[in-house]
């Protein structure tokens, strides 16, 4: 609604204070696209922390299941690990929720 009411207004919002006018159309282009850019990078890190968690969630216990048999003691490790880094992965996701909600 602002970019259609008033758009000289909307489109001060993106200028830093002082820019030179010759800068004025390259910078409100830039930050127009660096504004519909946000969310899709965002979506692309959350992605990608929560998929490098879970992979590194589901190598470990594989290793778990495949030392228990073999080395009681490195299994039992290893799944100690196992827990430490699944509350370590719920931490990472609630922070990633928060700076995603808070950036978008």
């Amino acid at each position: 609604m602002g970019f259609r009411n008033q758009l000289s207004a909307s489109l001060a919002h993106f200028l830093p204070e002082g820019t030179p006018a010759p800068l004025i159309p390259i910078l409100i282009i830039i930050e127009t696209i660096s504004l519909f850019i946000r969310p899709l990078a965002l979506g692309v890190r959350l992605t990608a922390n929560l998929t490098a968690g879970h992979l590194l969630i589901q190598l470990i216990s594989t290793a778990t299941i495949a030392l228990l048999f073999s080395f009681p003691a490195v299994s039992l490790l290893t799944f100690v690990t196992l827990l430490l880094l699944t509350m370590l992965e719920i931490a990472v996701a609630i922070i990633q929720a928060y700076v995603f909600v808070l950036l978008f």
